[in-house]
């Protein structure tokens, strides 16, 4: 027998829809929950019998139940109901192999409806059934009463509950951070809360707690995690929502390694924990620096689960003393110009008709290319394509070589400048390795990409922007960089020696998705104004910014990082889902409405009036 939890029995239940076994059998048991399927054969009346752990057989016989007979004959799907009776051996031959509970049904001695409910907009009891997605999301509590979106929701939370036990075994102090703060640059917009006690004033939704945990490591916490709630008022996407969850932690006394230690530890002891059939790819995770990541696989965020690696073709693309010599212009064009001309090698295409090959370029083409070249390379090892009468067969040989494909392969080629090749190819391959079906979906292929350029230069704003946060360390041997002033330290420049440093950042990443990234932090004060510096910030603006951490770390703060990992994402990954709102109880829309609650609405007048506010309109548009 498979006890249900004391906290579990209640009045109405003395176990639940899926506890039930053939032990239980002649057990006087009460079930209460959603009529999923009800088949009326006269004098018995079958129910099936749903909650959230699972479903039981109800029996309802005229003959020995007559009155709870005549209660169940007006009941219908997804009324709620409350049940008595006696667990009994099904019938050999009337087993259910598809259930927990198959073995057993319940014979009712009284039956109660408790709720009755209309007919429900879709099917609750068919999982397989399509539903629109707006229907889903108007009448959410209806669609997570369904088994697949359950089931998503129960993972996720044995996902929050398995990083909790990590945490605190490991000595980390769970520490919630307010979500009324300071508006702070975190990459994209905040959402703002006008302040009624102080008109005029507002507080901002958090992008994430990154101030408030570098500030927590100062105060002497040490170790510091969270299960937090972050808000970024950009627009939506499958991996995007515009509030969402993350764990965040903060370590001190730890350097880049100790970070990255830690956290996969963590990672492979989560993932074992709630999915401990899906088998992960490789341990210890691989770490490519981001230039090998993007040079290898056109992505900071690879997908490790197939090959077609991007590859450059220069060395047979060029004489002996480095001129371009192919004879193809495109090719040669660029490589004068100090671009970059790579392919990948796409197995099993190279029969691949025309139109096929059109849509491929088209692809391209959206992406950014001016164009994409191919070589199909055949059964014979010949080559076929339009760019082989310039190149001529003995050259297309040595790039088919070169790109590593073999008969039955296509070979994808895109000459551009270093970033748009690298970026088209790369969008190319994790596109193809989906479609032609090159990755195994049950595979957790986790990695590490570390050493981010530290800063991206912002022509417009005359400034260098972060590449990730504000915060991040300086690789050790790259902070004299930071701190040579190649002209006014308060004006940057393109030339700043700065534009070459490293930081220490390190993005975790899994099947092709950003699944965290982090840093250890500069922890010094005189590099952080630096920094801030080079970023365009003026000692004034600087204060009123970053003034509270700038104070902290004059009072002695310790080398610090961490990293925050999207929990949406990562519960998606797990549940096998490409959307994150697949495993969100509550999300929005892709417009970031909420249909069921009819969110964001006009607020009442009275609510303007309480903080002093009036609605004027948006410049360009009518209010």
């Amino acid at each position: 027998m498979i006890d249900t939890p004391a906290s579990l029995a209640t009045p109405y239940r003395s176990h639940t829809c899926g506890a039930l076994r053939a032990i239980d059998a002649g057990s006087a048991v009460r079930l209460a929950g959603w009529v999923h399927r009800r088949r009326d054969h006269g004098q018995l009346i079958f129910l099936d019998l749903r909650d959230r752990h699972g479903i039981t057989q109800v029996v309802i016989d005229a003959a020995d139940a007559p009155t709870a007979h005549a209660a169940a004959t007006a009941a219908r799907s997804e009324f709620v109901v409350t049940v008595a009776g006696t667990v009994a051996r099904r019938l050999p031959g009337t087993e259910n192999a598809k259930l927990p509970t198959g073995d057993i049904e319940v014979q009712a001695t009284s039956f109660t409806i408790l709720n009755e409910a209309k007919t429900p907009p879709f099917y609750i009891n068919d999982p397989d059934a399509p539903v629109d997605e707006a229907l889903r999301l108007k009448y959410r509590y209806l669609d997570i009463r369904r088994e697949p979106m359950q089931q998503r929701l129960l993972l996720r939370s044995r996902l929050v509950q398995a990083i909790r036990e990590v945490h605190h075994a490991n000595g980390f102090v769970e520490v919630e951070t307010p979500n009324l703060i300071k508006s702070t640059p975190e990459g994209a917009r905040d959402f703002i809360v006008p302040s009624r006690l102080q008109p005029g004033s507002v507080y901002a939704l958090p992008q994430s707690p990154q101030q408030l945990k570098q500030l927590l490591m100062v105060a002497g916490v040490d170790r510091y995690f969270q299960i937090a709630r972050c808000f970024r008022d950009e627009d939506l996407r499958g991996d995007r929502q515009p509030e969402f969850t993350q764990l965040d932690l903060e370590m001190s006394f730890v350097d880049e390694a100790a970070v990255m230690d830690f956290v996969e530890a963590m990672v492979i002891a989560v993932s074992k924990s709630v999915v401990p059939d899906r088998p992960i790819q490789q341990a210890p995770f691989p770490r490519f620096t981001y230039d090998a990541a993007v040079e290898r696989f056109g992505s900071d965020k690879p997908d490790l689960r197939f090959g077609m690696e991007l590859v450059d073709l220069a060395q047979d693309l060029c004489a002996a003393d480095g001129t371009p010599s192919s004879g193809f212009r495109v090719f040669d064009e660029a490589i004068a110009a100090g671009h970059r001309v790579k392919a990948i090698a796409v197995p099993g295409l190279a029969d691949a008709p025309r139109s096929r090959i059109d849509e491929l370029t088209e692809t391209a083409r959206r992406f950014g290319a001016k164009g994409l070249a191919h070589l199909a390379i055949e059964a014979d090892g010949s080559i076929k394509s339009p760019i082989v009468k310039f190149l001529g067969d003995d050259l297309a040989g040595r790039l088919a070589a070169r790109a590593g494909a073999t008969s039955g392969d296509l070979v994808l080629i895109v000459a551009d400048t270093t970033d748009l090749t690298n970026d088209v190819l790369g969008r190319l391959r994790a596109d193809l390795g989906v479609r032609l079906g090159l990755v195994d979906p049950d595979v957790l292929a986790y990695c590490w990409v570390h050493r981010f350029p530290m800063y991206k230069w912002d022509a417009d704003g005359a400034r260098w922007d972060a590449t990730h946060n504000p915060f991040s360390g300086v690789v050790p041997e790259d902070e004299a960089l930071l701190t040579t002033i190649s002209g006014d330290p308060t004006r940057p420049s393109p030339d700043d020696p700065a534009g070459r440093a490293r930081a220490m950042q390190y993005d975790i990443a899994l099947n092709g998705w950003e699944l965290g990234g982090g840093s250890v932090r500069i922890w010094r004060h005189d590099l952080l104004e630096r920094s801030f510096a080079l970023q365009g910030y003026s000692e004034a603006r600087m204060r009123n910014m970053f003034g509270a951490i700038l104070d902290a770390f004059e009072y002695g703060a310790p080398p610090h990082g961490g990293i925050a990992l999207g929990i949406d994402r990562w519960a998606a990954l797990l549940a096998y889902q490409t959307n994150i709102r697949e495993v969100m109880a509550f999300p929005k829309t892709q417009s970031g409405n909420d249909p069921m609650l009819d969110a964001p609405s006009e607020p009442d007048p009275t609510q303007y009036a309480d903080l002093g506010l009036q609605f004027v309109g948006i410049s360009g548009k009518s209010a």
